[in-house]
């Protein structure tokens, strides 16, 4: 009986998707398909397989490896400035800290929804418009944008781990900050040190795009390639990204096992 009532559900499920995706198909807008162009696709594939390897480096400072350089860079602040301020943001969010006082949980957790609910792009935009186009604002983007996204994370980390240590510090005197600097931080600090090299990963593909909109990095020169058709240069860009993200996820990778 439980087994024929489990399989009605996955029925009934699978049924639910289905409807959900005839529904979305039918609801999109299909009339850009008039203007494809077999021969304009091959004329894309065919500029992105003949690499501009002239733009890889010429020392203007305006050119792929500089533009992936400060791209880096962007990113590696963001989510330096993202990590140090989501803590205290976490030291507020935590049910565990504040367990007779339920609200102020509820103020962390709040901020943290707030920060992490629009997009870079959309606090690029405003950022460039706050303090000028440019990498700062780039910057200032990833880093609030993360202040969100590693304060919840930090959060839940700090929520599940194991109180037990904690009660062993308040049973030979300790207080609340002696339990936060010589329990909870050497307990988490590995965890949080990974998360944050995770969210950098993340930050670099971010920051890639954020020159859409003026904010510094790789995005401006690859929307104007792309604008002009300039396909040869939009394939070694594409390239940089992919073997720049490549790179930093094999060495994130390697210290993220080695902070295990």
């Amino acid at each position: 009986m439980m087994i024929r009532e489990m399989s009605r559900k996955t029925i009934l499920s699978l049924i639910v998707v289905i409807i959900l995706v005839i529904l979305s198909a039918m609801t999109l807008d299909y009339s850009g398909l008039r203007t494809f162009s077999p021969s304009m696709g091959m004329d894309v594939l065919r500029g992105l397989s003949q690499p501009d390897w002239g733009f890889l480096y010429d020392g203007s400072g305006e050119d792929l490896l500089s533009l992936l350089l400060l791209t880096i860079g962007i990113a590696c602040l963001g989510t330096m400035i993202a990590t140090v301020l989501a803590i205290p943001i976490t030291l507020i969010s935590a049910v565990n800290l504040w367990q007779a006082h339920p609200w102020v949980t509820k103020l962390g957790k709040f901020i943290c929804n707030v920060l992490r609910a629009f997009p870079e792009l959309v606090f690029a935009i405003i950022f460039v418009k706050v303090v000028g186009p440019g990498p700062f604002a780039g910057v200032m983007a990833i880093g609030v944008h993360q202040i969100g996204m590693l304060g919840k994370l930090f959060t839940e980390e700090m929520e599940a781990m194991d109180e037990r240590l904690v009660e062993e510090m308040h049973a030979v005197g300790a207080n609340f900050w002696q339990t936060i600097f010589y329990v909870r931080v050497p307990y988490l600090m590995p965890i949080y040190s990974s998360l944050a090299l995770n969210h950098f990963e993340i930050a670099v593909r971010s920051a890639a795009t954020l020159g859409l909109v003026g904010a510094g990095g790789i995005g401006a020169p690859l929307i104007f390639a792309i604008q002009t058709r300039s396909w040869s240069k939009v394939s070694i860009i594409l390239l940089g990204v992919v073997v720049t993200v490549f790179i930093l996820d094999q060495i994130t990778g390697i210290i993220r096992k080695k902070l295990r």
